[in-house]
C-alpha cells in the first residue's frame, strides 16, 4: 500500500501541497444506487411524488455536491471544475435508481472526491424527497469507477 499522503511525519493530518505537481487533464466517474420497493420506484417514474420531479432535483443536487466537496471533506482542495455530469437511470430489477457522476478539471489534483460527493448527494436527495413514502430505501454500492490524469494515470474498476 501507498504512503498516506493526509498525514505528515508526526501523524497529523495536513492538506497535500500540490503546488509542484503539474496542471493536467482529469476525470473521475463515480456510480451508486438507491434501492428501494417498487411503489416507491413507481412513485418517482411516474412523476407522483408529492415534492417533485425528484430525479431533476437529486441531478441538481448531485451537480451543487461536486462544486461544494471541499466544503464538506476537510483535506480536498477547492478544484476550478469544468464539467459535472449526473446520469440517473431508473431500474426496475433494483427496484431503484442508478447514479453515475463524471467529474472533469484541468488541475494539479484528482476530482475523484467530487464524483463521490456528487453521487452522494444525488443519492441522498432521492431519499429525501421520498422518504414520506418509503423509509426503507437503501444507498447502496457508492464507489469509483474510473480516475484518469496526473501522475498515477489511468485507474479502471472491475465491473461487477
Amino acid at each position: 500500500m501507498s504512503e498516506l499522503t493526509h498525514f505528515d511525519g508526526d501523524g497529523h493530518a495536513h492538506m497535500v501541497d500540490v503546488s509542484d505537481k503539474p496542471v493536467t487533464s482529469r476525470v473521475a466517474v463515480a456510480e451508486g444506487c438507491v434501492k428501494m420497493q417498487r411503489e416507491t420506484f413507481d412513485l418517482i417514474t411516474e412523476g407522483r411524488a408529492k415534492k417533485g420531479d425528484v430525479l431533476s432535483v437529486a441531478r441538481l443536487a448531485g451537480i451543487m455536491g461536486a462544486k461544494k466537496c471541499s466544503e464538506l471533506i476537510p483535506l480536498c482542495h477547492p478544484l476550478p471544475i469544468t464539467k459535472v455530469a449526473v446520469e440517473l437511470t431508473p431500474d426496475a430489477s433494483l427496484p431503484g435508481i442508478r447514479i453515475e457522476a463524471t467529474v472533469k478539471t484541468t488541475g494539479q489534483t484528482g476530482v475523484e472526491m467530487e464524483a463521490l460527493t456528487a453521487v452522494s448527494t444525488a443519492a441522498l436527495t432521492i431519499y429525501d424527497m421520498v422518504k414520506a413514502a418509503e423509509k426503507t430505501m437503501e444507498i447502496c454500492d457508492i464507489r469509483l469507477v474510473l480516475k484518469d490524469g496526473g501522475k498515477s494515470g489511468l485507474f479502471e474498476a472491475p465491473r461487477g
